[in-house]
């Protein structure tokens, strides 16, 4: 079965690349596979590091969280990477930016028509769950915000523990790759911790660092 659609991936690469129809269903598809490495990569062995699985013979990254948001009913799993062709399969984890769990803030990025298109559901308040191998966070967003990419972008400080979910605005643009982008911020309220992870109490707040 995996096989197969993974043979419907690379041919459809190849029909209607441009089309909204294919880059839906591209992205669709691209979740099941990383939801099988994603579980993969869950049921090796607890006592060492997991290897990354990859989710499909050629890709070039590999899932590195579960993203949730349990009152929009959303469900997803995040990418290591935030260049455009990662983001053409699901959400990424910006390499600049803290591991979830760890001190500092997380961010992760993803197209506004696919993936991310429940961001402008999102309100204060609303809980946000990170699953990643080894531990589970949870989040409440705190603050929306909208920038203009082109004045330096926004800084993220790195005391704290925190959440930045970050995806290209106006919602229903037509243009590609405008300059502005919405920032959704939010502020750890629980931690469960695994193996190799730190205990949370630190909240952060939106304030002038990485350039989106």
């Amino acid at each position: 079965m995996i096989r197969i659609l993974i043979m419907v991936l690379v041919l459809a690469g190849g029909w209607q690349m441009g089309s909204g129809s294919w880059i839906w269903a591209k992205a669709q598809l691209a979740q099941w596979l990383l939801e099988q490495s994603w579980h993969s990569m869950k049921i090796q062995d607890s006592s060492s590091q997991p290897n990354p699985v990859k989710p499909w013979p050629w890709a070039d990254t590999y899932a590195t969280a579960r993203l949730r948001v349990p009152s929009l009913a959303e469900d997803m799993i995040v990418l290591q990477g935030d260049s455009g062709r990662t983001l053409a399969f699901g959400p990424g984890h910006s390499a600049d930016s803290a591991q979830p769990g760890r001190p500092g803030t997380t961010v992760f990025s993803g197209h506004r028509d696919t993936h991310f298109d429940f961001i402008r559901d999102l309100k204060q308040g609303m809980k946000i769950e990170v699953e990643t191998l080894n531990q589970s966070i949870q989040y409440r967003v705190r603050a929306m915000q909208v920038i203009d990419s082109r004045l330096g972008g926004v800084s993220t400080p790195e005391e704290g523990h925190g959440l930045l979910l970050v995806t290209c605005y106006p919602f229903d643009s037509i243009e590609v790759g405008g300059p502005l982008r919405y920032l959704v911020w939010a502020e750890v309220e629980h931690h469960q911790p695994g193996r190799h992870s730190t205990v949370l109490e630190k909240e952060i707040r939106p304030k002038p660092g990485i350039v989106l």
